[in-house]
């Protein structure tokens, strides 16, 4: 059976997203900002926690990391490259590598331009990508570290991933991203009938997350960039939006 995925939301936006192996109940989560709301969901869900993974080093993605650790006697997985600036990792991975969560296998991807450290992690059973602050709902991380051409060689990593991919991100910005993609993108239609689907949810209070990789394929500007001069055009653009 394949994994299954649960939304746990923290701090003010940020999303953690928990995955259990249903053969074997092995339990991850990825990028714990926060200890508190993540424990509640562990021991709502049987108190099990065996892997602990990290897409980049930023406080709002590792906050509860060690805490989790210590209290589950979980690993804590993330990328080598990036060691020095993460909690102490017990498995550091590299491009390539993969990762199992019980009979679950995913694999990294290096995915550098948010910062110069981050990867993402694909499962194929469902096809799911957890890609941290790379690829946003309608956006893209914004460039602390990188460069555009590092984020538009990641944001291309995905282009053999399934059409169907669940693209579960970090943070809940679909909504201001959806303006800003209307205002760059106003003939798209399938921008605008996602813009719709989005100010629905939100107004119900719910996630507009797990997108597709379809629907970003359509819609999302970043992907649509035609290089990565335009990309970084576009965020330097987004970058002061209001």
């Amino acid at each position: 059976m394949p994994i299954t995925v649960l939304c746990i939301p923290v701090l003010s936006d940020n999303y953690v997203w928990m995955l259990t192996d249903e053969d074997t109940g092995c339990v991850a989560v990825v990028d714990p900002g926060e200890c508190a709301p993540v424990r509640a969901a562990i021991e709502a869900h049987g108190g099990r926690l065996d892997l602990i993974l990290l897409t980049h080093h930023h406080a709002d993605h590792t906050g509860g990391a060690e805490t989790l650790r210590d209290r589950y006697g979980a690993k804590l997985v993330g990328a080598a490259a990036d060691a020095g600036r993460l909690p102490p990792l017990d498995m550091a991975l590299r491009p390539g590598d993969r990762v199992a969560i019980g009979d679950s296998l995913g694999v990294v991807m290096s995915t550098p331009g948010h910062t110069l450290g981050h990867i993402a992690y694909y499962f194929d059973a469902p096809p799911s990508l957890f890609c941290g602050d790379t690829l946003f709902s309608l956006g893209c991380g914004r460039l602390f570290e990188g460069t555009s051409e590092q984020m538009y060689a990641s944001l291309h990593e995905f282009d053999a991933l399934p059409a169907e991919t669940q693209v579960y991100c970090g943070h809940e910005y679909t909504e201001s991203n959806a303006r800003f993609a209307l205002a760059v993108d106003p003939e798209n239609e399938a921008l605008k009938k996602r813009s719709e689907e989005v100010t629905a949810l939100r107004a119900k209070g719910l996630p507009t997350v797990p997108s597709t990789l379809a629907s970003e394929r359509a819609c999302n500007p970043f992907m649509l960039a035609a290089d990565a001069g335009e990309l970084g055009r576009l965020r330097r653009e987004k970058d002061h939006a209001r």
